[in-house]
């Protein structure tokens, strides 16, 4: 990849950001990567619907006070990122299903090459969404997917990218 391709040519890794260990494993694979591709890093905060639909002002209140988490999150991130592999990631909030919502942003998004997910290891399986991605992948996706095991370890993510 030349010095002088801009930005929006450069291969984009997805990760989705939620409260996991696991998270973290996939967000240190996903900078590696890009940092040694000279690609870039998107991360998707996904906001799950609320159940208290029937007091509209408490869920609107609950929704705001989620998104500024969200974004909060996001933001501290993207300074640890900043600071670490001098990437600046693209930061994005969603609100919905989280599967439905990563395909979308997929779907949305022609320079998103490669989504990165974590897998927990624990009992409970791999987690929900790497399940509900390799059990109902859609055929027409048009990026690869890494799934990186949860329980790695900083130094052998290194050695991975």
């Amino acid at each position: 990849m030349t010095d002088n391709q801009s930005t929006s040519q450069r291969r984009k890794f997805l990760v989705v950001v939620d409260d996991t260990p696991e998270c973290r494993v996939a967000l240190r694979y996903a900078c590696g990567r890009a940092g040694s591709t000279n690609g870039q890093v998107a991360l998707l905060r996904v906001l799950e619907p609320g159940d208290f639909q029937h007091w509209l002002s408490v869920e609107e209140r609950m929704r705001e006070e989620a998104r500024e988490e969200a974004e909060r999150l996001l933001q501290g991130l993207a300074a640890e990122i900043s600071e670490s592999v001098h990437i600046m990631p693209e930061l994005m909030v969603r609100e919905g299903k989280a599967f439905d919502e990563v395909l979308a942003q997929i779907d949305e998004d022609p320079q998103i090459r490669v989504l990165v997910l974590g897998a927990a290891t624990g009992p409970d399986g791999p987690g929900p969404l790497v399940s509900a991605l390799a059990g109902r992948m859609p055929g027409n996706m048009h990026i690869s997917v890494t799934v990186v095991p949860g329980n790695l370890t900083d130094q052998q993510v290194d050695e991975l990218v």
